[in-house]
């Protein structure tokens, strides 16, 4: 896992700017408004990054026609924006797919529809083609089982640190 305390300055970096955007707009727009404002802000802080990404989908090695589009993607770590009254497990369950089929180490899931910014840290591991909750520090929260966080409305109480 050591891997991932690389990211650790460049996610602190997105929320932060995710943070500002926020503030300045508060809660409750529609999701496109947030990406646009969320691109700019990194944009100003001389961070790089791409909207709306398609990612090629291979079956039996053929590229299907069918794609699905990341909201955002920073380097290596893609951006998925929501804005709804509370993260459910789909929510995540499309992070970790869009993780899954990029083979992309670590994603970002940012609500702007509460009223307080609210985010999670999700890595992928490619050799056991899981993804995994990650803390600040870009180490893995807990040993919970992550299909209950991705599948149950309940899932993030069990995943407490001792």
């Amino acid at each position: 896992m050591d891997e991932l305390s690389r990211y650790k300055d460049i996610v602190y970096k997105i929320i932060g700017a995710a943070m500002e955007v926020h503030s300045k707009l508060n809660y409750g727009l529609l999701e496109p408004v947030y990406q646009e404002a969320l691109h700019r802000e990194l944009m100003m802080n001389g961070i790089d990054n791409c909207r709306e990404q398609p990612i090629q989908i291979f079956y039996k090695g053929v590229v299907l026609d069918k794609q699905y589009k990341m909201d955002m993607v920073v380097g290596d770590i893609i951006v998925e924006l929501k804005s709804v009254t509370q993260i459910i497990p789909k929510h995540r369950a499309q992070l970790c797919n869009y993780l899954r089929l990029s083979k992309k180490p670590v994603g970002l899931l940012i609500n702007f529809g509460e009223p307080k910014l609210v985010g999670e840290r999700w890595a992928y591991d490619a050799q056991s083609n899981d993804c995994f909750l990650v803390n600040k520090n870009m180490e893995p929260v807990c040993d919970a089982n992550y299909n209950k966080l991705l599948y149950h409305d309940n899932g993030t109480d069990e995943c407490a640190e001792d």
